[in-house]
């Protein structure tokens, strides 16, 4: 078990490297989020680098996604597990473009922590919005 910020933060950072590759606008998204986000707001700031490391480390091992996974699932509270969610989704949409592991990810994340089609078609929905470009015609 890990408190629910370093589940929050493992959530993130496997959002993130869901791609294998670790855009620095993603990396800018989850530290805007640690630095402003309520549910941060008593997050030690100096523990993100270990948590991080430490999810990456999971990632490393055989079947290191799914024990991450489950890592998060059994550390959050039923409370912020659709918060959890909603981060994934913010850090996924951050760049335009959804990969298929991308998400693969997602659709696991969502399954383990049980969170409902509806709601998690709200939270896409909202961070899809959140995230959007536009291209003014020429």
């Amino acid at each position: 078990m890990i408190s629910h910020h370093g589940a929050l933060v493992h959530t993130v950072i496997l959002a993130a490297a869901a791609d294998s590759e670790l855009a620095g606008s993603e990396l800018d998204t989850i530290g805007d989020m640690i630095l402003g986000l309520p549910v941060f707001s008593d997050y030690p700031r100096e523990n993100f680098a270990g948590s991080a490391a430490a999810c990456m480390e999971l990632l490393s091992e055989p079947d290191g996604l799914d024990v991450a996974i489950d890592l998060i699932s059994g550390s959050l509270p039923p409370e912020l597990r659709a918060t959890a969610y909603a981060l994934a989704c913010d850090v996924i949409a951050v760049d335009g473009v959804a990969t298929q592991e991308e998400l693969r990810f997602l659709e696991m994340l969502r399954h383990t922590l049980d969170v409902d089609r509806l709601t998690a078609a709200a939270i896409e929905r909202g961070s899809a919005a959140r995230y959007a470009r536009y291209k003014a015609p020429e």
